[in-house]
């Protein structure tokens, strides 16, 4: 996960702000039970005679070093704007005390609303505070909201979920998150082991750090325990009461960001005040994003700063509910720099401008035209299916995008529809109806749907899967009767896209998925039979007049000026499939090299090595692995740490096995290594 700043066809670098801002670095902030977090702090310098609203991020990535350089382009830009901006390590990372022990524990909420308690005390605090933050940073505002603080006025969230089972990183439609849920687990093992700064601590650093090393758990353990949706996911999903968040949200993400479909349901279930914003962006902030167009989002944070935290009527209430950008159609890249569309405005969503579209199986084709052909189609298991797809939460690195889809098509079901007869726009979720039976207990299904050009390229829009033992509900799956008939509805990812006339959708439909599903534990069968219940149901809306002016207000970006650094060793992307014939094995190796940056500030230098490999052999889901391997390191001077860790996920058809090893090194001298292994019986998987 690199945290750099891209630079964008146009970003202005403000240097004189309307209040001149001054930097607190290493302010501990006291928790009752005698712990301190670590926090900076940027605020106007006469903050304490005239007093200021807070702006809070609180995040696991370390202020000090791996986010410093995203954290100074943004901080100080709301400080210069009349806000304390503060910038909090989460217990157990960075140099707060403690041993981070999982996600969004309720611990870390306890702690939140003592910071609340915290700022409201300072002399420079008006007592009125808005949490604003990225995926982590997105999600604990959320959960935080909840407890309903009441200094707590609004948030804004990006790239987040509102639902920790069905929309993150560990599963996908109830099924194992292949793709994701070890690399993330392995993530924040590696990351959780990183030790204090002895120049901001003292000596205490290395106790706390032994313990770190000693006591942060592979998380995957955890969420491999939890394969339904319990009140382990429950818990910090808002949307099992989405009445307990009562402010007003800005809800902001990407189509080429993993966590889109939440922003349809926050606005649909949350106060009317709230809003949100889509536009064509990966998992980032969109004043940096990639693909362009970038927006001025830091001044669009202060409209609505401004609006909730000190009462300033800045016209973005009178804006629609919803501003999405409806992309083009673009012939299938695995890299985009910019994606042409539009921006258009929906007043309220479920939006009276999307109404839906019908599209029946006949033969090997979809058609409007609901006289379907009775033809079952049987549609058998290719393990190596879903290897072209890209990844699962672009960060806008090169290469993580889908490819090209006739490199998939032919291990599939494609049904094609006839060209078009006119340009089409979708914006909101897709879903696969379908009517259906299996030849095993254990099943899933995957459904795509692809923009094919008139030239043959086939561009993958939206997908999505179900784990079909999960028909019923998550939290109390059941195995399937082989040849029984059952029905099913399949969601698929939200979408902002335009179709033109002469282009075909493909609809695709699979029972395999690797490496975005842990495969089924034996080879499916899966028999689509082509009735009135079985169809691709599309989100198609209507123009209106007034999304010309739809975007208009936003600005060129503007951020705070980055600060200086020295690159050490630059990033480095690679991304490869592998496919042996004569064994028929598949490998996707992913490699991202985050390069090595010094911190002039601090003297502080780190990077990492990240090398996740994906393998499956042809007719053997039995043999799905994936490991992950982490070179990370921190230090200054003559005090130099590194951490390598190893991760690995397998299964039979009865458990999932885990490997995890963590080996820690000072100045070159390995001082710790460790290995957990644990069995997790399948359920349902």
């Amino acid at each position: 996960m690199v945290f750099n700043i891209k630079d964008s066809q146009e970003r202005r670098v403000i240097k004189d702000f309307p209040r001149t801002v001054k930097k607190l670095e290493n302010v501990w902030i006291p928790m009752s039970d005698g712990a301190k977090l670590a926090a900076t702090i940027w605020l106007p310098e006469d903050a304490t005679e005239n007093p200021v609203p807070a702006i809070l991020e609180y995040i696991p990535y370390r202020q000090n070093d791996f986010t410093a350089i995203r954290d100074s382009i943004r901080h100080p830009y709301f400080a210069g704007h009349g806000y304390a901006s503060i910038r909090v390590d989460i217990r157990g990372s960075g140099n707060s005390d403690g041993v981070l022990l999982d996600e969004y524990l309720k611990q870390e909420h306890d702690d939140a609303l003592e910071i609340f308690d915290w700022i409201c005390q300072q002399e420079w605090s008006t007592g009125s505070i808005g949490m604003i933050g990225k995926s982590w940073g997105g999600f604990n505002g959320l959960q935080v909201a909840e407890r309903q603080h009441p200094a707590l006025k609004t948030v804004i969230t990006l790239c987040s979920t509102d639902d920790r089972y069905a929309d993150d990183v560990h599963y996908k439609g109830g099924n194992v998150l292949a793709s994701d849920m070890l690399w993330w687990a392995s993530t924040m093992f590696v990351y959780n082991a990183r030790p204090q700064d002895p120049a901001v601590v003292g000596a205490s650093w290395r106790d706390n750090w032994l313990d770190r090393l000693e006591n942060t758990p592979p998380f995957v353990e955890e969420w491999l325990t939890h394969q339904r949706r319990d009140d382990y996911w429950k818990y910090g999903s808002i949307c099992e009461d989405f009445s307990k968040v009562d402010i007003p949200v800005f809800a902001v993400s990407g189509w080429q960001d993993g966590y889109t479909n939440a922003v349809f349901r926050l606005l649909e279930h949350l106060p009317n005040q709230s809003k949100g914003l889509i536009g064509p962006w990966a998992h980032e902030y969109p004043e940096v994003a990639t693909p362009e167009p970038n927006i001025g989002f830091l001044q669009e944070c202060l409209r609505w700063w401004d609006q909730w935290l000190k009462g300033i009527d800045t016209g973005i209430m009178e804006e629609p509910k919803l501003l999405s950008w409806i992309q083009d159609s673009e012939l299938p890249q695995v890299t985009y720099e910019k994606r042409p569309g539009k921006w258009v405005g929906d007043n309220s969503w479920p939006s009276e401008n999307v109404s839906s579209n019908k599209w029946w199986l006949k033969g090997q084709s979809i058609t409007t035209d609901q006289s379907m052909s009775n033809d079952p189609v049987v549609i058998p298991s290719m393990q190596e299916h879903g290897f072209y797809n890209g990844v699962f939460c672009p960060f806008g690195q090169p290469g993580d995008l889908p490819a090209d889809q006739r490199l998939e098509n032919g291990k599939a079901a494609v049904f094609t529809s006839a060209p078009l007869e006119e340009n089409v726009e979708l914006l909101g979720k897709p879903t696969f109806h379908a009517e259906f039976s299996v030849d095993q207990e254990n099943a899933f299904i995957m459904a795509k749907v692809n923009d094919k050009a008139p030239t043959g390229e086939s561009t993958m829009i939206t997908w999505g899967m179900l784990n079909l033992n999960h028909l019923e509900s998550h939290e109390d799956p059941k195995a399937l009767s082989p040849g029984e008939k059952y029905r099913v509805r399949v969601d698929l990812n939200v979408l902002g896209q335009q179709i033109p006339a002469g282009h075909s959708l493909e609809l695709v439909l699979a029972p395999t998925y690797w490496p975005q599903a842990w495969p089924s534990p034996k080879p499916v069968n899966l028999t689509i039979y082509q009735s009135e219940n079985t169809y691709l149901e599309l989100p198609v809306r209507t123009a209106q007049p007034e999304d010309k002016g739809a975007g208009d207000h936003f600005q060129v970006p503007e951020t705070a000026e980055v600060m200086e650094k020295e690159v050490l060793r630059k990033e480095k992307r690679t991304r490869e499939v592998k496919h042996d014939l004569i064994n028929g094995i598949w490998k996707l190796e992913d490699m991202s090299d985050e390069g090595e940056r010094k911190l002039l500030s601090n003297g502080v230098e780190h990077g990492s090595i990240n090398k996740n490999t994906f393998t499956i052999k042809e007719n053997d889901p039995l043999s799905a692995k994936v490991t992950c391997e982490w070179e990370l390191n921190v230090g200054r001077e003559d005090w130099q740490t590194k951490l390598e860790s190893f991760s690995e996920m397998t299964s039979d058809q009865d458990n999932f096995y885990l490997v995890n090893r963590l080996i820690a090194y000072e100045n070159n001298k390995e001082i710790f290594q460790k290995e957990w292994k644990k069995t997790i019986k399948r359920d349902f998987q």
